[in-house]
């Protein structure tokens, strides 16, 4: 059974830093964390980069579509000074320098694939075909999209899948199954009381998200959660993750 560390920066660093950034690894390694989560997408030439929207403008310079830009197009955006300027200036980096940055912070990855529309399957293979050739440590691969969660799952079938959802769906076992995941992650806010319960009592590893506030924590670990998300990783001490 996968061990989770308790607490996962959420992009990154969460909110000390631009998400999705080296930086913001380099942040939650500072401060005690164990792991950290992030979004890949690939770039209109095929690379997976690290950027949570399907639009540069929310978090670069740039202006958009990413899966209309190549990998030399995106780097001469800054995605460091639209979160503050003592960041700039920081290109979108690369899922290989992320998780090179992991194996040196010692971070475990949780990797959510986030594919642009109608790329679900070619994001989930180029990211397992590199876990295959470079990554021998641990961590787990996520996705809201079922394509890229399977096309994953063809290339890579041994490495630990969590099912991500909004709400837990009535079906979860089957989709849990089908999926192969040995882990579900959902939003905590519309977690219930029967609903972990029934996780438990399946013995599924479960984590919620956003959790930006210690006592919401302390209650969902009460729960049984494994772990939570968090956009504060710095309301917890690192004897805490």
């Amino acid at each position: 059974m996968i061990a989770y560390p308790r607490i996962i920066a959420h992009r990154c660093g969460g909110a000390l830093a631009p998400e999705n950034s080296l930086a913001g690894l380099a942040i939650a390694a500072r401060l005690g964390c164990r792991a950290v989560e992030f979004d890949v997408m690939l770039t209109a030439d095929g690379v997976p980069i690290l950027i949570h929207d399907e639009t540069l403008e929310r978090t670069t310079t740039g202006v958009g579509l990413v899966a209309d830009m190549t990998l030399a197009e995106i780097r001469r955006f800054d995605a460091g000074s639209p979160h503050h300027p003592a960041f700039a200036v920081a290109p979108a980096p690369t899922f290989a320098e992320a998780m090179a940055e992991c194996r040196r912070l010692g971070l475990w990855p949780n990797i959510e694939i986030k594919p642009a529309a109608g790329h679900d399957a070619a994001t989930g293979e180029v990211v397992a075909r590199w876990m295959a050739e470079h990554w021998n440590g641990g961590g787990v691969i996520s996705s809201f999209s079922e394509k890229s969660a399977l096309a994953v799952r063809r290339v890579l079938p041994h490495f630990p899948q969590a099912l991500l959802v909004e709400q837990l769906p009535d079906d979860w076992p089957v989709q849990l199954d089908r999926r192969g995941a040995i882990a579900l992650h959902l939003a905590a806010e519309f977690l219930t009381l029967q609903q972990a319960t029934a996780l438990n009592d399946a013995g599924v590893i479960w984590a919620a998200y956003t959790v930006n506030d210690h006592a919401t924590g302390a209650r969902l670990f009460g729960l049984g959660a494994s772990a939570v998300f968090t956009d504060r990783p710095d309301l917890w001490s690192p004897a805490e993750m």
